[in-house]
């Protein structure tokens, strides 16, 4: 069986901690920016900014992390660290594809 994109002690955690309403909310929120975040990399990379590149893997990492998301949230922090260095077409294709399962789990956790 593979990995589970989302960590279920984290999220339990979270939905005790925060509430099942509240952490809706959040999910709602993550899957409305992350998106953009990930625009965010591809477009800092081809401008080579590094800065606009480290500012939009620090919020993916961070946010990813609130979930329990945690290979989204290694790999966010991998290209926070390691910056425009690190940057690859297919690093960041790899992240795309792991926010997409990410993003299948919580939206079937959002509606459990």
């Amino acid at each position: 069986m593979a990995t589970p994109a989302i960590d279920p002690a984290t999220f339990a955690e979270l939905q005790a901690t925060a509430g099942a309403e509240f952490t809706r909310e959040l999910i709602d929120t993550f899957l409305e920016e992350a998106p953009p975040m990930l625009a965010g990399l591809r477009e800092a990379l081809a401008a080579a900014s590094a800065e606009a590149f480290r500012r939009a893997a620090h919020s993916l990492k961070s946010n990813a992390t609130t979930f329990g998301a945690q290979a989204l949230a290694a790999m966010a922090r991998e290209l926070e660290l390691q910056g425009l260095a690190a940057a690859t077409p297919a690093a960041l294709a790899a992240l795309a594809q792991q926010y997409d399962a990410v993003a299948a789990e919580l939206k079937a956790l959002r509606n459990a």
